[in-house]
């Protein structure tokens, strides 16, 4: 890949980054903030299950951020772009669509096969 799509895949990196960072920051000082006791037990436990709901999506933020920031490893080792099981080149219509992505088409769609594949053979029995 040339020095100028890598540039561009930095700076789209560096955006979902900030983007996650700054998002994750509200979420978090909204979980925080002082709030008025609830009498009500179907108030609280529609708060306890919206503070469930957004701790999850924090913790798949985290998951995102840590994807990007191992993306962004890669452009600066000169790695990205690269299938890490087969060595060939990432599209770049997927890189796009996926940033961080670290397997080709062909390899991706390979491994959900065979997840699914032990998946099911394991619920058959249950």
């Amino acid at each position: 890949m040339d020095a100028e799509r890598l540039d561009m895949f930095r700076k789209l990196l560096l955006n979902r980054l900030t983007a996650l960072q700054v998002g994750a920051g509200q979420a978090i000082g909204g979980l925080v903030q002082e709030r008025e006791p609830l009498a009500d037990a179907v108030d609280i436990a529609s708060e306890e299950s919206s503070r469930e709901f957004t701790l999850r999506m924090h913790e798949h933020d985290l998951a995102l951020v840590k994807e990007i920031r191992s993306a962004l490893q890669r452009v600066d080792n000169g790695e990205y772009g690269l299938c890490i099981a087969c060595g060939e080149e990432i599209l770049e219509k997927r890189l796009m669509a996926r940033p961080m992505a670290t397997h080709c088409i062909d390899c991706k769609t390979e491994a959900e096969q065979k997840e699914r594949g032990t998946t099911q053979r394991f619920t058959q029995f249950e």
